[in-house]
């Protein structure tokens, strides 16, 4: 039997990518890390894709803008992708199809593929080959070649990573007391009062628990100051305690005391730890309080509407003494998780609108401008009362204060 001179391959029929593909190790410089790994689809990710692969949305959700064909490019991003197809980015989940028995894993799109939007039946969906549907799958011929570029590494983000990958272990909410207990740094080495990468500097525990070397793996630390109180805008309840990140240190000696004699008795003398700083953000000194370095985390996101009601307010803009937000700017919110607020979600910003006197009338009465729709954020990081989210767009200035709601 002659053999073809090219070989014969079946294609998907529909495009490989419905969630996310946003997954950052919870350190700095886990960037290469997190782009070489494969993350398994959960079955929840596969029941939701079972729903809607090949649903599409409706054409009255495209963009204006949205094109017939579109090549990926480096430095793409799959939210960036969704804006320029989607009125409602977040509802990309729906726009790409998913042939769940053909791809095993759905977490990978590459520069140079190529997108076709497909606009029949009154729904749109994007594939990656011309004329998808209502096609029988088709086979396709495809002549031999050599691939030579590896593709390791080169999956797209959700969003830029470098965004949000600091934040992932930088900020932290503790409660009331969480840093008070902590081990503090006592001393710099040859009496530095500041602190930075490359200095020696000396710690304590607590009485009850002092800062000692333990089994395993050199010990690092995270390094904060001066946690400040988180509070709601509108009912006043402080909702944690904001630490400021400082930097990172490794223990290199324990916590330890010495025995000596002066006249007939003995004093014991502390001998605290010695610390390396490894990493530094700003300058540290006496004071500063140690938390153990939280181990790596590799979390993924899937940017979409909580699908409960959200009535949030922005609660501070990070960084010290900023008032306002500017697009991939980072903000603490009042909502976390024990109000069902989840990684990825994604919320409409809208802008608290003043109070103010309107003089044009018979007489003078205070009136409250409405509140507008001004951006979007969506959330990267929860704790219980509290949770960090990215600024995604903007069209005015969000500020502390501004309300949150479903998108």
């Amino acid at each position: 039997m002659t053999q073809p001179s090219s070989t014969e391959h079946q294609r998907p029929t529909l495009f490989a990518f419905w969630t996310a593909a946003l997954a950052v190790a919870s350190s700095c410089g886990a960037t290469a890390a997190w782009a070489q790994t494969t993350y398994p689809v959960t079955p929840q990710q596969r029941a939701t894709a079972q729903q809607t692969a090949q649903a599409g949305v409706p054409l009255s959700e495209l963009s204006p803008k949205a094109p017939d064909e579109y090549t990926v490019k480096p430095g793409d991003t799959l939210w960036a992708i969704s804006r320029l197809y989607l009125l409602r980015p977040w509802r990309w989940p729906e726009l790409w199809g998913m042939n769940i028995n053909d791809i095993q894993d759905p977490h990978r799109i590459y520069p140079g593929q190529v997108l076709y939007l497909d606009k029949s039946g009154g729904r749109a969906r994007l594939t990656t080959r011309r004329g998808a549907a209502g096609g029988d799958g088709g086979t396709i011929k495809l002549s031999p070649r050599t691939r030579f570029d590896s593709l390791a590494g080169m999956a797209l983000p959700t969003l830029n990573p470098s965004l949000i990958e600091p934040f992932l272990s930088e900020p932290i909410v503790v409660d009331a007391n969480t840093l008070d207990a902590a081990p503090r740094i006592v001393a710099g080495n040859d009496s530095r009062v500041l602190l930075s990468r490359g200095d020696r500097a000396y710690a304590r525990g607590n009485a009850e628990s002092p800062l000692v070397e333990k089994p395993g793996p050199v010990q690092h630390y995270r390094i904060f100051r001066s946690a400040t109180p988180l509070k709601d805008p509108g009912t006043g309840e402080i909702l944690g305690y904001e630490a400021q990140y400082l930097g990172k240190a490794q223990l290199q000696r324990g916590e330890s005391t010495t025995i000596e004699t002066t006249g007939d008795k003995d004093v014991i003398t502390v001998v605290p730890a010695s610390i390396d700083i490894i990493a530094s953000r700003e300058e540290m000194r006496a004071g500063d309080r140690l938390l153990p370095e939280p181990p790596r985390q590799l979390l993924s996101y899937a940017p979409r509407a909580p699908s409960t009601q959200v009535d949030g307010r922005i609660i501070s803009v990070y960084g010290n003494a900023v008032q306002y937000a500017a697009q991939n700017q980072v903000v603490a919110i009042n909502k976390g998780t024990r109000d069902g607020v989840d990684n990825g979600h994604v919320l409409a910003i809208l802008k608290n609108g003043e109070t103010i006197l309107d003089r044009t009338g018979a007489r003078k009465e205070t009136i409250k401008l409405p509140n507008e729709r001004i951006g979007l954020l969506m959330v990267f990081r929860t704790f219980e009362k509290v949770s960090y989210a990215l600024v995604l767009e903007i069209n005015d200035t969000p500020r502390a204060g501004d309300f949150l709601v479903n998108p």
